[in-house]
């Protein structure tokens, strides 16, 4: 391949003013000679010339396509936007000019694209627009070819006003129908009677423009850069409002992306956590701060390889290779508005079973059922809650699905049944692949797969044969109806004999340890397109199968990314009709969506430093997503932990929504009873504050059931008028009022955090700290994780127990924080903690807190029986100014205790909670 080529000034042939002459002296300098006239004559003459030459070129560029110099270099570096973005070739000016596009270098360190799009580059015209009951439809035409084969010619746009606050823009072939993705979406009968955005054209070139009504602000500007619409190349390039850019998973990232030449690849793949790569989700959801405080969102729904590449303008370029360019935007304009309204389209995430939110132990590498047992034997003598128990694929026999290894897990079954005798939970793992190689009739799964179909098949109509765990797998393929009865009643056969609580699903994006298949792939353009996005290993059937590969639905090039969303909905309704209560499903792919049917873990981290501080952007991204049931492997997957890692990412994981410690084979055990007394002590500790807060966490699950509400929030949720809360990814809040700030550095007893202006107080001491937005020390010994209630806010806590089951039976404790003005304000939702549709069926109970004017109330908006089984038996008052001189509870005076740094208690309340009541001080 050629090298770049330097752009040289002899190849410019402009003179700067300041050349010198052949003697060393300046030009203009020079003295008049007697010539003077003839050299006049001359210059005059070679300006002409030269300006006839500039014509000449003009014309030349215009019909050979390579842009005039003055048009690239009057585009900034900022608003460069790749023409050669393919990884595989070194661009030269040759390349690119054959494209059209502006060839320059630049410094390559900075990434500024070399080969970009000059301003009048070919694309779309949009014609006439006309109205529809919902918006607007329009067709775009192309004439000229572009560099990618199978140029769609006509298009068809729609413009769908669906809601005050969601857009919806759908550009798709205007003759031919093409795959979409299999979402079920809201359906719209109504066209938007007050939209809080305002929607302009740019007929030729194309280009859409997206304001927001009330300020004025342009929330996207498909102006800056051509469109294209080709057969396996989509693209198009917008404008954003700011640099706070969040979302765009699944990556390890900070939080707050960067728009340095940044581009991130959407394609699930089998790989450990690492900075750069695609990883094991994908989705295609950003959500953006705007200057003052608003926010709005844009989901692309498609699910084919694609990447997008940010840039510093600041820019943003979507890239994908099938499918359609179905775009949603949404206006919120609050932040957390802006997720709820995403979770309107993709759909609410379940409401998980009250044990899911408990402590999770497993490994890999118990390597008996006698080994796991001790394990939960030696947490239960230590006193330290843990709700489920969990294995890894050395329980199979030989790693196939649905089996026991009847030597060194034989007693599985007995160990499953103590679990339940002591109100704990058993979750084992579950792989896609099955193993291909038994013996026919002495494998059930895979005989009955073969004999119904339901196998993902090669181009011959064969089933597609890969590796894993097992050896030679073959695919189970979800987007077929029939594969969900074979999936049930494997599991159902299996159930009858280890009955399990909930279940793991692994590898699923999906994992293929030979490149494709046995065999290989097709040479055909589904393996090999025209363009391939930035994956690693760079190529589509790196570690997963033949994009070629045939499915019910569709292609797997297609229904890749889909997989682990489509298993997650065929074990969440198997588990529904095996139990017949809340599925409990943790997956490692996921796609929007998924909150609907799983969690999902953080993958297979390592037990450094570094991942414990990861996990939070990865686990704040996650609730951007819909996925509220989200936490890392505690303490590392892989590599062998520390005492003292142990210990704070334990804390840490204290406070992922889904809590769950793990690590791999062949490592040192790091379950909490593995580690010395003083570490053991801490994490404890630590489980114990969890357990006290289940009814708060409980509470915020159920309002992300409900309407979308984040759990864990990143802190620019609550204060979006604070943009030094828009990098933070190293604190994190429950809801809206906990404060969690975690020791992420090793050999410190101590940690910083930022308070957003107002009051705070200790959770565990009531002490308070009024800040004015700004960065404070505080102690951090081991055994110590800095937790602070914000004004305003009641917290309905509980006495802590080994178990949920325990737990859910103790008194409440109420902790209220009040605000500078003496007000607060909380909730509790609670039903059995485990039964299906309870809210929809009115089986629950729901009360509100509140504090004015000195009165707690406690008002019972829906009850129920399991209300009635709990009593409030303390409330703790935080920032009480004076020592009050009487309490009365429900009228009646009643015993306290008041501390100096004004906390309140009453305590020997015995109140049930199915009844209001009221407590005032004066």
């Amino acid at each position: 391949m050629k090298s770049y080529q330097k752009l040289t000034t002899d190849a410019l042939q402009i003179p700067d003013a300041g050349d010198e002459a052949a003697d060393g002296r300046p030009l203009c300098h020079q003295k008049l000679s007697a010539w003077w006239l003839g050299g006049g004559l001359l210059m005059v003459a070679a300006l002409l010339s030269g300006v006839t030459v500039w014509v000449l070129g003009q014309i030349w560029w215009s019909q050979h396509g390579t842009p005039p110099l003055a048009k690239c270099v009057s585009v900034p570096e900022e608003r460069r936007f790749d023409c050669y973005p393919e990884r595989d070739a070194v661009v030269t000016r040759e390349l690119c000019e054959g494209r059209g596009c502006c060839f320059i270098e630049s410094d390559q360190s900075l990434g500024v694209p070399w080969c970009f799009y000059p301003p009048d580059f070919p694309s779309y015209t949009l014609g006439s627009m006309n109205q529809t009951e919902l918006g607007l439809v329009g067709f775009l035409t192309r004439e000229g070819k572009t560099y990618y084969p199978k140029d769609i010619e006509k298009l068809r746009l729609s413009v769908d006003f669906e809601t005050d606050t969601r857009l919806h823009v759908k550009i798709t072939d205007a003759t031919i129908p093409r795959y979409e993705v299999p979402l079920e979406v809201p359906p719209v009968t109504k066209r938007a009677e007050h939209p809080l955005y305002a929607v302009e054209f740019s007929k030729e070139p194309f280009g859409l423009i997206v304001k927001r009504k009330s300020s004025g602000t342009v929330l996207l500007n498909t102006t800056v850069a051509p469109l294209f619409f080709a057969d396996q190349f989509l693209q198009v390039s917008t404008l954003l409002p700011s640099s706070y850019l969040y979302g765009l998973g699944e990556h390890r990232t900070n939080f707050l992306h960067s728009l340095q030449w940044n581009t991130l690849t959407f394609w699930a793949r089998d790989v450990p956590p690492t900075e750069t790569f695609n990883l094991y989700g994908v989705h295609p959801f950003y959500l953006v701060m705007e200057k003052g405080g608003a926010a709005h969102g844009v989901f692309l729904l498609n699910s084919n390889a694609m990447e997008v590449a940010l840039q510093p303008a600041p820019a943003l370029t979507w890239r994908t290779i099938g499918g359609v360019l179905d775009f949603y935007i949404f206006l919120g304009p609050d932040p957390n508005l802006v997720v709820q309204q995403y979770q309107q389209v993709i759909g609410f995430p379940a409401m998980p079973p009250y044990w899911g939110l408990g402590f999770h132990l497993c490994r890999w590498g118990y390597e008996t059922s006698n080994a796991t047992w001790e394990t939960v034997k030696a947490m239960r003598n230590f006193q330290i809650p843990q709700d489920a128990q969990w294995n890894d694929i050395d329980y199979m026999d030989g790693y196939r699905d649905f089996t026991i290894d009847s030597q060194k897990f034989g007693a599985l079954p007995q160990l499953v049944e103590d679990l339940h005798k002591h109100g704990q939970y058993y979750v084992m793992i579950l792989d896609p692949g099955i193993s291909s190689t038994q013996p026919p009739g002495s494998y059930w799964p895979y005989d009955e797969g073969l004999k119904r179909g339901i196998f993902i098949n090669n181009t011959r109509g064969e089933p597609l044969i890969g590796k894993v765990w097992p050896g030679l797998t073959a695919y189970p393929d979800f987007s077929n109806p029939n594969t969900h009865q074979w999936w049930l009643e494997n599991l159902d056969r299996f159930h009858s004999l280890v009955p399990f609580d909930g279940i793991w699903i692994d590898m699923n994006e999906p994992s293929d340890f030979m490149d494709g298949s046995s065999e290989g792939c097709s040479q055909g353009e589904l393996d090999n397109p025209p363009y391939v996005p930035a994956v690693l290993g760079g190529f589509l059937s790196a570690k997963t199968i033949c994009t070629s590969a045939r499915q019910s639905m569709s292609m797997h090039y297609n229904l890749h990314n889909l997989y682990g969303l489509m298993e997650a909905k065929a074990t969440a309704s198997a588990l529904i009709k095996i139990r017949g209560k809340r599925p409990f499903i943790i997956s490692r792919s996921t796609f929007p969506s998924q909150g609907k049917y799983s969690g999902h873990w953080l993958g297979d981290n390592r037990s450094n430093w570094k991942d414990m501080v990861w996990s939070i952007p990865g686990m704040l991204s996650f609730s951007l997503f819909g996925i509220p049931l989200v936490g890392a492997d505690i303490c590392g997957f892989s590599g062998s932990t520390s005492e003292e890692l142990c210990t704070r990412w334990t804390q840490l994981g204290a406070f992922y929504p889904f809590s769950r410690n793990h690590n791999t084979q062949n490592e040192k055990a790091q379950d909490p009873p593995a580690f010395s007394p003083v570490a053991r002590t801490a994490m404890k500790a630590a489980l114990e504050v969890r357990y006290s807060l289940l009814p708060y966490l409980y509470s915020l699950f159920h309002r992300a059931h409900l309407q979308g509400d984040t759990v864990a929030r990143p802190l620019f949720f609550e204060f979006p008028n604070d943009v030094t809360t828009y990098s933070i990814d190293k604190q994190f809040l429950w809801g809206r009022g906990l404060l969690v700030t975690p020791v992420l550095d090793p050999g410190v007893d101590w940690v910083v955090g930022y308070f957003p202006k107002g009051v705070w107080y200790d959770y565990y001491t009531g002490s308070l700290v009024n800040s004015s937005g700004e960065n404070l020390k505080m102690a951090a010994p081991l055994d110590h994780i800095n937790v602070h209630v914000r004004e305003g806010t009641i917290l309905p806590t509980q006495k802590p127990g080994c178990c949920t089951l325990v737990s859910r039976g103790n008194p409440l404790r109420l902790i209220a924080a009040l605000s500078q003005n003496a007000n607060a304000w909380g909730d509790l939702y609670w039903d059995d903690g485990e039964s299906l549709d309870a809210f929809a069926k009115g089986d629950y109970s729901y009360l509100v807190f509140n504090v004015t004017q000195n009165t707690f109330t406690s008002t019972v908006l829906h009850s129920n029986v399991e209300a009635t089984y709990i009593t409030v038996d303390t409330l703790t008052v935080y920032g009480v100014r004076e020592e009050p001189k009487t309490v009365t509870v429900n009228g009646k005076e009643w015993p306290f205790s008041y501390l100096t740094n004004q906390v309140l208690t009453v305590s020997n309340l015995q109140l049930n909670l199915s009844q209001g009541f009221s407590i005032r001080w004066v």
